[in-house]
């Protein structure tokens, strides 16, 4: 029997590649939202984070380098103020 092929994709931070189940997807919506799509399957833009500590970690935020990598990403300038709320919403939801 064949066997599935798993989906990868790769982290914007470490630029590894993993499966894309393991991922955590970060979208630029329409209306030029920034949200954290849990299920996948959010309408957008969307790029990858992975779940290890060194890419998920708060000081990896405070560098700057984060918000570069995003706009490059996701195809957008991120104004401070977004990029603060969703920063905001990151850490939340990693517990920090």
């Amino acid at each position: 029997m064949k066997q599935k092929k798993i989906p990868l994709r790769k982290c914007i931070v470490c630029q590894g590649m993993f499966p894309k189940k393991e991922l955590i997807r970060v979208v630029r919506t329409p209306d030029e939202e920034i949200v954290i799509d849990l299920t996948g399957k959010a309408a957008g833009r969307g790029t990858y984070v992975c779940r290890q500590d060194s890419c998920l970690k708060p000081d990896t935020f405070a560098s700057g380098k984060w918000k570069k990598v995003l706009e490059r990403a996701l195809n957008m300038s991120i104004s401070q103020e977004k990029y603060d709320a969703f920063r905001e919403k990151w850490l939340e939801m990693m517990g920090q």
